[in-house]
């Protein structure tokens, strides 16, 4: 096989079908852009719950005119709670230390600390459970507007909803990427069926003398999968660029105070090899398929 013909070849089919070759790189960059991201969003949730799930806590609110009686019998029946193994551990927040933590955690945000108030947050218990699960234990045990309390909140129920919220942006950044792939995988197929009927004369020529089918149908499939390639290339920079201007300037605030997880290099290093060989793969195997179904060599 000769190695310089193929490659002139491949070249050659290229630059015949400009157009289309780029409307395939472009379809197929934005499919396995998607695709990146979606992959990475699934890391991004699998830390986020590795770091929030561990740090469940229920939260007593303490209402604005508790006495320090109401707030010894909370504080006593959470002892009594702890003695029976439904409570790991608690810990009382006044005021002013409610006040301090938000500042600290929206440290970025200083428009919204000059807009709070010191005494817009209450005092509260923050109570970690032996068994998150078991949060009814702690809603009967202190019922709203009962004895100084003003209001009892799982943090578990509102991880959820927002694990639930962010699940959805994945699957459907996937969905998307699963259409746009299969936008792709079509105008390839049209693509190398038009590149094979412009070079039908060539290609006959080369079975007459003797040239093998595989050998007649490898210059369009290095041509899908060089534009793949290429797509890949170009998804993968979407990925990098995603990160420098949008991760590590738009969110930078959030993750420095520890809401959300950073992107790291090596998340982006480690799905890049994925994203390239989806491209390659898909493209040179919807090349192949075509060929063999549609195309005479």
């Amino acid at each position: 096989m000769r190695v310089n013909f193929v490659l002139s070849e491949v070249a050659t089919g290229l630059r015949r079908n400009v157009t289309m070759t780029v409307a395939m790189i472009l379809t197929t960059a934005i499919s396995l852009g998607l695709m990146g991201t979606g992959l990475l969003i699934a890391g991004m949730i699998s830390d986020m719950k590795e770091i929030y799930y561990d740090k469940v806590q229920v939260s007593i609110f303490l209402a604005d005119g508790v006495t320090e009686e109401q707030r010894a019998s909370v504080e006593g029946q959470l002892v009594q709670l702890q003695d029976e193994g439904e409570v790991k551990a608690f810990l009382y927040e006044s005021k002013e230390q409610a006040y301090e933590r938000f500042q600290e955690q929206f440290s970025q945000q200083p428009d919204l600390v000059q807009n709070t108030p010191p005494d817009a947050l209450p005092e509260s218990f923050r109570v970690e459970l032996v068994n998150p699960e078991r949060y009814d234990v702690i809603a009967a045990e202190f019922p709203d507007g009962v004895d100084g309390v003003d209001q009892v909140r799982d943090e578990g129920d509102f991880l959820d909803r927002l694990f639930s919220l962010l699940n959805g942006a994945r699957n459907a950044t996937i969905a998307v990427a699963v259409v746009q792939a299969l936008a792709a995988l079509l105008l390839i197929s049209n693509t190398i069926q038009l590149a094979a009927f412009n070079r039908r004369n060539e290609t006959n020529i080369m079975r007459l003398v003797g040239a093998s089918r595989w050998y007649t149908q490898l210059p369009f499939i290095l041509e899908a999968a060089l534009a793949g390639l290429i797509g890949a290339l170009l998804a993968i920079g979407g990925l990098v660029l995603t990160k420098l201007l949008f991760v590590d300037k738009a969110l930078a605030g959030p993750i420095k105070a520890g809401i959300i997880p950073p992107v790291d290099w090596a998340e982006i290093a480690f799905i890049s090899p994925i994203i390239a060989a989806a491209g390659v793969g898909l493209a040179a195997t919807a090349a192949y398929v075509t060929l063999r179904l549609y195309v005479r060599l």
